[in-house]
Parts: structure tokens; C-alpha cells; sequence
């Protein structure tokens, strides 16, 4: 073997080690995504609406304390912080109750074809314009396919995709090493970039709740129904502040 066919072959060797590392954290940062997404519905489902409406209450009961008492300023500034709270908590859990909901587990067949799909279609594997909007249309509609849990529109954008254009027939080594170069660089480009939209995912309140909640239940804890039900207290109480300055 030629000197230059030996470093096509590495690089080619590192070119296919690379795009199973993108693939791989395509795939965490999607099922992450999903993950925090359901943990956001149960979360949601379990305490969130008890917030919605204590956060209400509480905005009733310091409007009411305002009104009685139009000359205090700090009252009114109750009042107001009241208000935008519970705004806020309507307003968010009008988001998540709009979000379709989500299958409560991807299946590894699932899981699967999403990585195959991947592999095929990713546009760091594209080497012109046209290709590389065509394979970024695609992957959207395969992420979202996958955050669905849908396998067979997985499979159906598969045979969407048809043949690969890129791929290499009768090229010379020289200009197949530049080819393989470039790829490379794509690609180290796309996994830091994926590295750091999981390292965000990570730091986020939503993601650090949901770990806490997680290592609790995973102790025999039930962290969100012990929430649950002091929330379900806090209300009562709330309720009867509320009749008796009514």
C-alpha cells in the first residue's frame, strides 16, 4: 500500500470513529431532551397545578390586603409581585399543557433506527450547499420523529432519504484525503457543539430538579407527592385567610 493510501485509510478510520461520536451524542442530547420534556409534564401534573393555584390565591389574598389599605406602599408592592407570579405560573403551565404529550419511554428499537437514520442522513456528511440544506431539513424531521417515539416515521425517512449523493466512486486518493480532511473538521466542529448544548441541558434548573427527584425516588423517597401534599395544606390554609378577609 502507498504511503498516501495508508493516510487515507487512517483517515478514513478516524472519519468513521468520529461520526459514530456525533451520532452517539445526537442521540443523548435528544433523549434528553425528551426526558426532561416527560419529567416537565409529570412535574406539571403533579405539583404544578397546585402552584398555579396557590400562586392565584395568594395574588387574591394580597390584592384584597392592598385594597384595604391603599396608602401602604408596601402592599401594593405585594400585590403587584403577586399578580406577575401568577401570571408567570399560568402562563407556564399553559405552555406545557399545549406541549403534546410525550410516549413515557423511547424503545430501543426506536432508539435504534434513530441511530442508523443519523448515520445516513447527518449533514456533516455533506459535502455542497444543496446536500447539506437538504440532510438539515431531514434531521429535523428526524428529531422530532424521535422525540416522538415514532419508529415508523423514523424508518419512512429513511427510505425518504434514498441514495446517499455523497457518496465517493472513482475519485482520486489525493482529492479523497482533502475530502476526508474537511469531514473530519465538520465533524469535531459539530461534536463540540453538541457537547455544549448537553452541557446547557445539564446546568438547567428543570435538569437539576429532575436528577434531585430521581436520587430521591431511587432512595424509596417520593419528593413531588411529600410536595404535593404541602402544597394541598398551604392551599387550605390559603382558602380560609381568604374567606375571612372577604
Amino acid at each position: 500500500m502507498l504511503p498516501e493510501e495508508q493516510e487515507l485509510s487512517r483517515l478514513e478510520l478516524d472519519q468513521a470513529q468520529l461520526e459514530e461520536q456525533v451520532v452517539t451524542a445526537e442521540l443523548e442530547r435528544e433523549t434528553e431532551k425528551t426526558d426532561i420534556a416527560r419529567f416537565q409534564r409529570r412535574y406539571y401534573e403533579t405539583v404544578g397545578q397546585l402552584y398555579v393555584e396557590l400562586d392565584e390565591l395568594l395574588a387574591g389574598f394580597t390584592r384584597e390586603k392592598a385594597k384595604a389599605k391603599p396608602e401602604d406602599v408596601d402592599a401594593q408592592a405585594q400585590a403587584e409581585a403577586s399578580e406577575r407570579q401568577a401570571r408567570k405560573s399560568a402562563e407556564e403551565a399553559g405552555l406545557i399543557e399545549a406541549h403534546p404529550a410525550l410516549p413515557r419511554e423511547i424503545a430501543p428499537a426506536c432508539k435504534k433506527a434513530y441511530r442508523k437514520a443519523a448515520q445516513m442522513m447527518h449533514p456533516d456528511r455533506a459535502t455542497t450547499t444543496q446536500e447539506i440544506q437538504r440532510r438539515t431539513a431531514l434531521m429535523a424531521k428526524l428529531n422530532f420523529a424521535y422525540e416522538s417515539g415514532n419508529q415508523q416515521a423514523i424508518e419512512k425517512l429513511m427510505l425518504e432519504f434514498g441514495q446517499d449523493p455523497e457518496a465517493i466512486a472513482g475519485e482520486d486518493v489525493a482529492s479523497r484525503i482533502v475530502k476526508t480532511i474537511r469531514r473530519i473538521a465538520q465533524l469535531r466542529r459539530r461534536l463540540s457543539e453538541i457537547q455544549q448544548e448537553l452541557d446547557t441541558q445539564k446546568q438547567s434548573e428543570i435538569y437539576q430538579l429532575k436528577t434531585s427527584v430521581e436520587e430521591a425516588e431511587l432512595m424509596g423517597g417520593d419528593p413531588l407527592g411529600d410536595l404535593a401534599q404541602q402544597l394541598l395544606r398551604e392551599l387550605s390554609e390559603q382558602k380560609i385567610r381568604l374567606a375571612m378577609t372577604s
